[in-house]
């Protein structure tokens, strides 16, 4: 064991009340699978499992803690990263940290297992303590950021709460229906800067899905780019398909493809090209006119597949 380690075990151990034999022969016949639901519950031993998960807490942070820890001489402990942060130097005492691991910490915390962050949000399983976090990275119950497209917003939530958030505080107009016609006019054409509005949010089907459209440059050649995103996870999203298409002068493109989740942002959307993208020249022809004024309209629908 590293030199202070005897010290970080003290002060668990004076911390915490183990469980008899038959509680902890349970919760380790539990730990069969890679996570479990809450209801199976941590038997009687639910105070001892929330006094590791202070200890488990970062003091600077107040994340918890993994691999490597770090502790003072006087056993007190920081994670790795707040280490460099706080030059070295212990937070609680200002003694200095040195490179001295709490392996009676760690060790520690490879027994654990811990509910979900989301468990509030939906999320039921409990999962050994070093596999929670991958999992919480990925899981469904994640709150969404808001998909609002038009400048950077930080407010996350569930779908209904990000919908009522773009009805009030954004403005974004909301439409029942699966198909839809929306008109883009610019006065001068010939200026394509980066820009991107979130035109619409549809409600159909029982889900929402938000209509966006884009100006931005691809490589040198200035182009428009509109596609649909769907207020759900990656799985739902490949049960609906739709269609857009732009014309004029006789003439038409069309698009059809698969709303992207709003786990991915418009921006990553965007560079991925998955939507329908029209030059600048192409677009000026479907205006007509004097090729001055560029009007497209967009039309489109939306449908489940079977």
């Amino acid at each position: 064991m590293a030199p202070g380690g005897g010290i970080c075990k003290e002060i668990i151990e004076s911390r915490i009340a183990f469980a008899d034999y038959e509680t902890t022969t349970s919760n380790v016949e539990l730990r069969g699978s890679p996570c479990r639901k809450a209801t199976t519950g941590f038997g009687g031993n639910t105070t001892s499992t929330n006094d590791v998960h202070e200890l488990l807490e970062c003091p600077v942070c107040m994340n918890l803690m993994y691999p490597p820890i770090y502790q003072c001489p006087n056993g007190h402990t920081v994670c790795s990263n707040c280490k460099a942060r706080v030059r070295n130097s212990c937070p609680t005492c200002r003694h200095d940290l040195g490179n001295i691991r709490c392996l009676a910490l760690e060790k520690v915390a490879e027994s654990l297992e811990l509910p979900c962050r989301y468990q509030i949000l939906g999320c039921h399983d409990i999962f050994p303590y070093y596999s929670k976090l991958k999992h919480e990275k990925n899981c469904k119950y994640r709150p969404y950021n808001c998909p609002y497209a038009g400048a950077e917003c930080s407010v996350t939530g569930d779908i209904p709460s990000l919908v009522v958030h773009l009805k009030n505080d954004h403005k974004v107009d909301m439409h029942d229906g699966s198909t839809f016609n929306h008109r883009y006019v610019k006065a001068n054409a010939q200026e394509v800067e980066n820009a991107t509005w979130m035109l619409t949010v549809f409600n159909c089907f029982g889900r929402q899905f938000c209509l966006h459209f884009e100006a931005f440059h691809l490589g040198s050649a200035p182009v428009y780019m509109a596609f649909l995103r769907f207020m759900g996870d990656e799985d739902e999203a490949r049960q609906f398909s739709y269609t857009l298409e732009v014309g004029g002068n006789g003439r038409k493109l069309t698009w059809q493809g698969i709303p992207r989740s709003i786990r991915d942002s418009h921006r990553k959307v965007r560079d991925s090209q998955d939507g329908l993208i029209i030059q600048r020249n192409l677009a000026l022809f479907f205006s007509g006119g004097d090729k001055q004024e560029l009007k497209l309209k967009v039309a489109g629908r939306i449908w489940k597949e079977q």
